[in-house]
């Protein structure tokens, strides 16, 4: 049993987080969710590469997408010392899976993301995370989480908005980056490299984003659609670009770690010379 696949089972999943409601859930209902999470897909993808692990795992994600990556900036990589890789979130698929690709081949497989409890369900992708004590609520482990990333010996890759962009007035834009990653890189004496993903959802995703925030629902419905993005983001080519590494004695007492974090989100959404956001 061991040998067998993290597979998607909507049918499981409302049993056991609404084990009183499920019966009544429509079946209409149920084939929605199917659908928007793209069950038989994934789970047909996850059978056929479960014996594919780490890099070689992403790659075959990004295959199975059609996804083309067009780089630039490579020669901004540091050839040695532990770095702090930061990115933009546009998508919530695609870029996650290319991002670990190109620096996981540039430096051996030796990357790790922090990643929440869902994505630890992926075996092909447990190589590339940071291990987590799962006993005791999520929110108690992320300080765990974060800590054993930053002492690791593996170039870590943050998004440090958490959620994947938005729309705001016209604009689509992560949201606040949260400033762990340079608390954190600075303690462990780690460079801040930026990065930018050129990227977007579609309309349909930032109005119910929009209007979830609007009703004030606290929920995350709009994640529920990010396999659906994901698979409306196929058989594109993807714009990386990789900026000069921000030095962590940067990260001074001039500023507050948050202002630090903005100036940093600002500097990689300069690396985008791309009119895509309209």
């Amino acid at each position: 049993m061991d040998d067998a696949p993290f597979l998607i089972d909507i049918d499981k999943i409302l049993r056991e987080k609404a084990p009183k409601q499920s019966k009544y859930i429509p079946k209409f209902v149920v084939s929605y969710l199917k659908r928007i999470v793209h069950q038989d897909e994934v789970n047909g993808f996850l059978k056929e590469n479960n014996d594919k692990y780490g890099v070689e795992f992403l790659g075959a994600g990004l295959a199975f997408l059609d996804a083309k990556l067009d780089v630039k900036g490579e020669e901004n990589l540091p050839r040695e010392g532990l770095c702090t890789f930061v990115s933009n979130h546009p998508l919530g698929g695609q870029d996650g899976l290319a991002l670990g690709y190109v620096l996981g081949r540039h430096y051996n497989g030796k990357v790790k993301y922090l990643v929440n409890d869902l994505l630890m369900n992926l075996r092909g992708l447990a190589p590339l995370c940071i291990p987590i004590n799962k006993t005791g609520k999520q929110a108690k482990d992320l300080p765990r989480l974060v800590e054993a990333g930053f002492a690791s010996d593996d170039q870590l890759i943050m998004f440090p908005a958490g959620l994947c962009s938005r729309r705001r007035k016209g604009v689509i834009k992560d949201l606040e980056w949260k400033k762990t990653f340079v608390v954190k890189s600075v303690e462990a004496r780690r460079d801040v490299v930026p990065i930018h993903f050129e990227g977007r959802n579609s309309n349909f995703f930032y109005n119910l984003a929009n209007v979830c925030h609007f009703l004030g629902i606290k929920f995350n419905i709009a994640m529920l659609y990010l396999a659906d993005e994901m698979f409306k983001n196929r058989h594109k080519t993807f714009h990386i670009t990789i900026g000069k590494p921000i030095p962590w004695q940067t990260f001074d007492k001039s500023r507050t770690p948050a202002r630090w974090a903005a100036y940093v989100k600002d500097i990689v959404y300069d690396l985008d010379v791309s009119p895509h956001n309209q």
